[in-house]
């Protein structure tokens, strides 16, 4: 029965595994997208909270070489620049903040008569939700984080 448990033990830790490296890819290529080529990850930094979140602290190359917190995972990858937030978790606490946001001004617009537009915010709202509860758990993070 012991050996059966650490076969499933080593089975989940080779999942989380490649779902970090595939949140590292999406990660990657999301900044891609925006212009701006990753150079370094700062992964003492990073936290992993398989499958839901995973935020980067990752610099980009020079010449315009900065430091973003990156989010990748069940929800739309998204950055904001290393000065909003000093730790993973109060990044995913800005992020939080800034999709409640976002949600309301596409719903004070009145883009919400796009159904896409509509079920984006709707979207953003839940995630949001979803991290804020995440940042404020003690169980997650620690007493030092």
């Amino acid at each position: 029965m012991a050996e059966q448990e650490v076969d499933q033990a080593q089975d989940q830790e080779a999942l989380r595994q490649e779902w970090i490296r595939t949140q590292f890819q999406k990660a990657n290529k999301f900044l891609a997208e925006k212009g701006i080529m990753p150079n370094k990850v700062y992964a003492d930094e990073s936290r992993y909270l398989a499958p839901f979140v995973a935020i980067w602290k990752m610099d980009s190359k020079k010449p315009s070489k900065q430091t973003f917190w990156v989010m990748s995972g069940d929800l739309p990858a998204d950055y904001v620049d290393v000065n909003v937030a000093a730790t993973a978790r109060d990044a995913i606490r800005h992020f939080s903040m800034m999709w409640q946001m976002k949600a309301e001004n596409i719903q004070r617009s009145g883009l919400t008569k796009d159904p896409a537009q509509a079920q984006f915010a709707e979207l953003l709202i839940s995630r949001a939700e979803g991290l804020y509860k995440m940042q404020a758990d003690d169980k997650i993070w620690g007493p030092a984080a």
